[in-house]
């Protein structure tokens, strides 16, 4: 029996699968009784579109079967105690009436803090019940599959169902987008949304202003491939994702002020294109016309915008910006409405499906990832050697998936040469290295869309 309760799907589970129920019985064990329902949000990987959602273009991820699983039972006290199967994460309590997120220590805890705060500060809830939480994780801490992500929309949806509360999927996607930003990460919103929207069996067009999802079918006799450069990038705990995200800015600002918009209300690359009326490939043009590819200083932006230093670091650099001395603009714009072309093709092709569908798909999923390497310099050498490797035994296409400078790939595979691949792939990348070895099985994988977040609860 399956029943919907505001657009998320509470499932009965009176034959809770040997996970669930490992679950259960260590819940009992930590707190002595047992969870009233259970929760769950899944990683993502990004087929194509890396980089462009928080510049306002559309994405196409899909949902993956490693996910957060969290075990939940509401109290009467107004605390919130969490533990994790996984001990190398601390136990951490909190009143729910003092939620303190520190941005300098990305610790697992805050990600939880931030999806309650989110729920807590919509519905505007003084005394927010208190929970007693486990929870347990199968995404690779980060590798660029939204294990974070996944931890945001999971503590949302818990903390909506404890305090009885409803809201649709896309409702929850946009609160959850908003409240990860607590973090310190700002973040354009794929993660969140397909966590929330998947469906099973179809990857998805995500749009943004108004969010949207668009099922796109990906093409029979291929196999999407995951896999794990092993190095790890948090990109909470460092400058370079922010700093695109602060150069995209600074971009829009330049060619809305050559074009003649009004350049202060503009922030991102799409509003742009949207207010000239022009296409993705005159925009192209436009970025070779009026940005340079030589670095801009702070002091050659606040001459091309006719404003002072102190305006550029207290009306638009964000806080942690304040001490970057250069940007570079004319790449980070030439990434972003190239791939912004590259994602709404990878969409035709799938919907007319032509008879050389693979190899077309192959050669943006190719094209993606030297804009990453070279424009968005994103990637890093463990990621390009994997690339090369997946393509060289094989892969249609290849490329670094999620925010880079670690983390995965993700590469289209001829189905009938899947397991080949993946044979070639562990000798040539994984057991050339012991600690690679060491994790290879859970670093090398084939996957297929999977399903949003759900709600368990028992019979």
């Amino acid at each position: 029996l399956s029943i919907f309760y505001a657009n998320i799907v509470l499932l009965n589970v009176s034959n809770l699968p040997f996970r669930l129920q490992k679950l259960k019985e260590m819940f009992i064990s930590k707190f002595g009784s047992a969870p009233k329902f259970y929760a769950r949000a899944p990683g993502r990987v990004n087929l194509i579109g890396e980089h462009i959602d928080y510049c306002g273009y559309a994405v196409l991820p899909m949902a993956i079967e490693q996910d957060i699983l969290i075990a939940v039972e509401p109290v009467q006290t107004q605390v919130v105690q969490l533990a994790n199967t996984n001990s190398s994460y601390l136990d951490f309590s909190t009143n729910v009436n003092n939620i303190q997120i520190n941005k300098t220590k990305p610790q697992w805890h805050n990600y939880f803090l931030c999806g309650l705060k989110g729920i807590q500060e919509h519905f505007g809830l003084n005394n927010p019940t208190g929970m007693n939480c486990l929870l347990d994780g199968t995404i690779p801490p980060s590798s660029g599959l939204s294990s974070s992500s996944a931890l945001v929309c999971c503590a949302g949806l818990v903390t909506l169902r404890a305090n009885g509360k409803t809201l649709s999927k896309v409702e929850l996607a946009e609160i959850c987008t908003k409240s990860e930003r607590y973090i310190g990460t700002e973040g354009g919103g794929m993660d969140q949304s397909i966590s929330f929207l998947a469906e099973e069996g179809t990857a998805k067009l995500i749009e943004f202003s108004p969010l949207r999802a668009t099922d796109v079918r990906l093409p029979s006799g291929a196999t999407f491939v995951i896999a794990n450069s092993c190095v790890e990038m948090n990109k909470a705990a460092t400058s370079h994702y922010n700093i695109r995200v602060m150069e995209c800015r600074l971009a829009t600002k330049l060619l809305s002020k050559a074009k003649g918009l009004e350049w202060r209300k503009m922030l991102r690359l799409h509003d742009v294109q949207t207010k000239l009326g022009v296409s993705l490939e005159e925009m192209l043009t436009i970025v070779e016309e009026v940005l340079h590819p030589e670095p801009y200083s702070a002091e050659e932006i606040c001459k091309c915008l006719g404003i002072s230093l102190e305006e550029l670091r207290s009306q638009i650099l964000s806080q942690n910006m304040q001490d970057v001395s250069t940007f570079k603009l004319y790449q980070r714009a030439k990434h972003v409405y190239s791939e912004a072309a590259r994602v709404l093709e990878f969409q035709k092709i799938c919907s007319e499906a032509p008879a050389n569908a693979l190899q077309l798909l192959g050669e943006l999923m190719k094209q993606s990832h030297i804009s990453c390497r070279e424009m968005y310099e994103c990637s890093c050498p463990e990621l390009d050697r994997l690339v090369n490797i997946c393509l060289q035994f094989g892969a249609i296409g290849s490329r670094l998936t999620g925010a880079g400078w670690g983390g995965c790939t993700v590469s289209m595979v001829p189905t009938d040469k899947l397991n080949t691949f993946l044979k070639n792939v562990k000798k040539a990348y994984y057991q050339t290295d012991g600690q690679r070895l060491a994790v290879e099985d859970n670093s090398l994988f084939a996957t297929k869309p999977g399903r949003g977040a759900l709600v368990f609860v028992e019979a």
